[in-house]
């Protein structure tokens, strides 16, 4: 709150000017969806047909997929955070090896820029015939959907490394260890989380999709089952729901950056 008063005062069309533009978009929403029939329910028919207990009482369980927001939006945040783990732990690894050797570079390159086009629903199929589970399926899907950004930008980042600093570690004598962890890395940090913030935008919309398709609880499969049951109103509160999950991923990796990224490299 402290903080909120403090860019009001400071800044007050930061906070103002979005405000005034949200209210807008749901005078001219509810004016557009009023009426006999619309096709799109209006923001008050969506507070009201999802208040109890959708908005209320998000933590609600009553078994199966018979679950609360909070629970499906869990769900998919636990697959996220698998998937999305491993491709930062494979792809930091691989862009690190890639981007220290021309010879890998020269062979995986043209291989890795004809993968990371494929979309990641493409790799659904794939993923089902292999594991035969739907969870290990889901995973597979945002690690091959995060780990393109990762790997390329871990790969310029290192491939970016000035001269001089290969110089100072000739003539200090360092070590490969030594270099890696005092020239290599905090050279390519920035470039690390560059690709870090990219894959995890990329592992949150791809986790909907695939959900809406494996089943089970999660996120995806709760706007897949509502759609399906003609909820409308269940279908935009999910959107806003994972919209704003979104951006406080994306925001919390811009963070942690700001933690790790030296302040001269911003």
């Amino acid at each position: 709150m402290s903080s909120l008063l403090s860019l009001l005062e400071k800044s007050p069309r930061k906070v103002v000017a979005p405000i005034v533009a949200l209210v807008i978009f749901l005078v001219i929403w509810q004016i557009l969806c009023s009426g006999e029939n619309p096709n799109l329910p209006s923001p008050l028919t969506v507070l009201k047909e999802t208040w109890n207990p959708l908005i209320i009482n998000p933590f609600y369980d009553n078994g199966g997929t018979d679950k609360g927001l909070f629970w499906q939006l869990l769900a998919s945040l636990q697959r996220v955070g698998i998937g999305f783990s491993l491709a930062a732990i494979v792809g930091i690894s691989l862009g690190v090896l890639i981007g220290a050797n021309p010879l890998m570079y020269d062979a995986l390159d043209p291989i890795f820029q004809v993968l990371r086009t494929i979309p990641p629903l493409a790799w659904l199929p794939i993923s089902l015939a292999a594991f035969r589970q739907s969870d290990p399926s889901a995973i597979f899907v945002i690690f091959i959907t995060a780990i393109w950004p990762i790997i390329i930008n871990t790969t310029v980042g290192v491939q970016q490394i000035p001269q001089d600093y290969r110089n100072v570690s000739r003539v200090l004598q360092l070590s490969k260890v030594e270099y890696f962890f005092n020239i290599l890395i905090p050279s390519a940090v920035p470039y690390i989380f560059t690709g870090l913030r990219i894959g995890i935008g990329l592992s949150w919309l791809a986790i909907v999709a695939a959900e809406m398709l494996v089943g089970g609880v999660g996120i995806g499969f709760f706007i897949w089952d509502a759609y399906n049951s003609s909820r409308l109103g269940q279908i935009i509160l999910a959107l806003i729901y994972v919209g704003v999950v979104g951006l406080l991923l994306d925001r919390l990796v811009g963070f942690i950056a700001s933690l790790v990224v030296p302040q001269e490299q911003k």
